[in-house]
C-alpha cells in the first residue's frame, strides 16, 4: 500500500495561500513542500530567478526543463512544462520530439542544450556534451542552462519521490 505525504492546506500557511491565490488553483507541489514552510518561502524566488528572465531564451529553458522531466518520467513537471512551453513557442511536434529523443527538429544550439540536459540528467557529468554546448552559448548562458537542468532534476525527484501527480 502506497503512503502519501500530507499536503498542507492554505489556511495553515499564509505564503502558500498567497501563491495559490495568484495562480487561482491548488498546487500539490507547493502544498507538499509547505510541510517545510521556510523551504517553500525560499524555493519560490529561487525558482523564479532560475527559470525567469535571464541570458538564455525562455524557449531554450523550457526545452531543457522538459528534456529532464521526460528523462526522469516526472508526470507533474512534464504536465506543467508542456503547458508552459507552448507559451514559449514550442510546438506539439517539438514536445513529442523531446519525449522520443528525436532532436533533429531543433536548431543546433537547441540540440546542444537538449543533449547536455539529457546527459546531465542521466550521468550527472555531461562530459560528452559540454563542449558542444560551449560552442553555442557563453559561460553565463551555460551556467544558466545548467541551473535549469539542475532545478528540473530537483523538482523531478521531489515529485517522483513523494508521488506528486498532476491534477486531472
Amino acid at each position: 500500500m502506497a503512503t502519501a505525504i500530507k499536503m498542507i492546506e492554505p489556511e495553515r500557511n499564509d505564503f502558500l495561500a498567497s501563491l495559490e491565490a495568484k495562480a487561482k488553483r491548488a498546487n500539490p507541489f507547493f502544498r507538499t513542500m509547505a510541510n517545510r514552510p521556510e523551504v517553500l518561502r525560499t524555493f519560490v524566488p529561487f525558482y523564479g530567478a532560475v527559470v525567469g528572465a535571464g541570458s538564455v531564451d525562455r524557449r531554450v529553458k523550457e526545452l531543457v526543463y522538459m528534456t529532464c522531466s521526460y528523462a526522469n518520467e516526472c508526470a507533474f513537471c512534464t504536465a506543467a512544462h508542456v503547458a508552459g512551453s507552448k507559451k514559449a513557442g514550442v510546438s506539439e511536434e517539438e514536445v513529442r520530439a523531446i519525449q522520443t529523443e528525436q532532436d533533429h527538429v531543433f536548431s543546433e544550439p537547441e540540440r546542444a542544450a537538449i543533449r547536455y540536459a539529457r546527459e546531465l540528467t542521466q550521468t550527472a557529468t555531461a562530459d560528452d556534451s559540454r563542449a558542444a554546448l560551449l560552442e553555442h552559448f557563453n559561460d553565463e548562458q551555460v551556467v544558466e542552462i545548467t541551473l535549469v537542468a539542475a532545478l528540473a532534476n530537483f523538482t523531478n525527484r521531489f515529485n517522483n519521490g513523494l508521488n506528486i501527480r498532476p491534477e486531472e
